[in-house]
């Protein structure tokens, strides 16, 4: 009888219908204020960032060439496939939480559980390592302008000489932690204004650098065979979500139910058609092998002799890949939010600003934790933390969207992902797939990470959950009933 309670427990379900009368909690609102182009913009800045600036230069020179323009095609269909089950359940579950909550309200709180606890690593990691990349780019251009700047400051312990602290990476995750505390109005329109910028940039370079191709730096197209492409698909797999974290601001979006799948899709096709452009001229312009790796489209146009254009390359970069740690942040602190107010977290941090409407203890928390990352451990280290979360929380999302479908076909929809069951298939198929690349190193990470959660649900959140304790109270009712 033990053991049957306990599965009871780990895979009860959030009632899809009611999760919004049961999330209206006094002091845990958040509030609804995003438009269809400001969600966007959110999903836009996730998604674009170090895929254009790094990845696809680091791709093209050691692994695909030219092929890196398939790659991308082929890492955007995969992730289109994870992007449509997105959509359907962004549209059907428009509140915070996004694949944590989708998995609660779907294959049951154990579940849920698993990829919310899961994803507050991933997302916190990946803010700070992106904050650690912009710091690179950050302190090369004060050196560029002649300051001589501390070693100290510099980078993480164990990254050079008398290094201490990546000081600039640790301002940039508490200042984007202060901008997610001033409102979501506020901060969208901050985020709304960069992407814009972040946009123009990369236009420019694609306007400017068509002019520069020289087609015969596309011959051979793919000179480490068709392999070469597959494998420099797995590598930008990584650069082409972000909406994945857009999604946690469901509840923040006017009317999500009709924009948040709206806002999933085109940001991702608008991203991937850039994405395209930007390896068509980066390829054309140079040589593959001459590509460098770490900062493609600076040198190929100073390749062409246009050195000036390269330091706005590298500027617009900076800028660009800031809009990613705000996307990341707030799709972490919502994630937590969203646990806490169901209980399986102290309700402490599901706590709101009592006007800015913003859990704005999480998010202190989440700032505070990424700086701590970004300034105390190499990228190397740090960025072995992001990978598997993301690609199971697809997984998770991909097999949730099936089930429902057949288990509730009656549930009202503003969107349908296509072609059921084979699109949510292969984002299942592709998630996997990637996750054999993964070293074992981010396995043992990642095992650790879990049997931690794992003593948290099972010693806490099992027994203080929102749905263990209606439980507690309607089943002495069902009991007194019983003949």
């Amino acid at each position: 009888m033990a053991g049957l309670r306990m599965n009871e427990g780990v895979l009860r379900r959030k009632p899809i219908e009611h999760i919004e009368e049961t999330e209206a909690g006094e002091g845990t609102r958040l509030e609804r204020s995003l438009g269809l182009w400001q969600l966007t913009a959110i999903g836009v800045g996730g998604i674009i960032g170090a895929g254009i600036f790094t990845l696809a230069g680091t791709v093209a020179n050691g692994t695909a060439g030219p092929a890196v323009l398939i790659s991308f095609l082929i890492a955007g269909v995969a992730s289109a496939a994870a992007a449509l089950s997105y959509a359907e359940f962004a549209g059907l579950i428009p509140k915070a939480g996004s694949a944590y909550t989708y998995g609660y309200a779907v294959l049951g709180e154990l579940a849920g559980w698993f990829i919310g606890w899961d994803l507050l690593l991933e997302y916190t990691a990946i803010v700070a390592v992106v904050a650690i990349g912009i710091s690179g780019y950050f302190s090369f251009l004060v050196g560029e302008m002649g300051a001589d700047l501390p070693n100290w400051m510099l980078g993480a312990p164990s990254t050079g000489d008398g290094h201490k602290v990546d000081l600039f990476a640790v301002v940039l995750c508490l200042f984007v932690a202060y901008l997610l505390n001033l409102g979501i109005k506020n901060a969208a329109r901050f985020e709304m204004v960069v992407v814009v910028l972040k946009v123009l940039v990369v236009l420019l370079v694609i306007g400017v650098g068509v002019f520069h191709i020289d087609t015969g730096n596309y011959n051979p197209f793919f000179p480490y065979g068709v392999g070469g492409a597959f494998t420099g698909a797995a590598t930008v797999f990584f650069a082409v979500f972000g909406y994945d974290a857009m999604s946690t601001a469901a509840e923040e979006s006017k009317d999500a139910q009709r924009h948040m799948p709206k806002a999933i899709i085109y940001s991702l096709v608008i991203s991937m058609v850039l994405y395209v452009a930007a390896c068509l001229v980066l390829t054309g312009m140079q040589d593959y092998k001459d590509i460098d790796p770490e900062s493609g489209f600076s040198s190929a146009f100073k390749s062409v002799g246009l050195s000036g254009l390269a330091d706005i390359i590298a500027v617009g970069a900076i800028v660009g890949i800031l809009t990613v740690m705000f996307t990341f942040m707030l799709g972490v602190t919502r994630v937590w939010f969203s646990m806490s107010r169901d209980g399986l977290l102290p309700k402490w941090f599901a706590k709101t600003h009592p006007t800015r409407h913003v859990p704005t203890r999480v998010t202190w928390i989440v700032g505070v934790a990424s700086a701590a990352i970004a300034g105390f451990l190499p990228i190397g280290e740090a960025a072995e933390l992001t990978n598997i979360g993301i690609l199971l929380a697809f997984v998770v999302v991909c097999v949730a969207v099936i089930v429902l479908r057949y288990r509730r076909p009656d549930l009202p929809r503003s969107f349908r992902t296509p072609w059921m069951p084979v699109v949510p298939a292969v984002g299942v198929v592709f998630s996997i797939w990637l996750i054999t690349f993964l070293q074992w190193q981010t396995w043992v990470r990642f095992a650790v990470w879990l049997v931690i959660g794992l003593a948290i649900y099972f010693g806490y959140s099992r027994r203080r959950s929102e749905l263990a304790k209606t439980e507690r109270v309607t089943k002495p009712e069902t009991d007194a009933t019983s003949p």
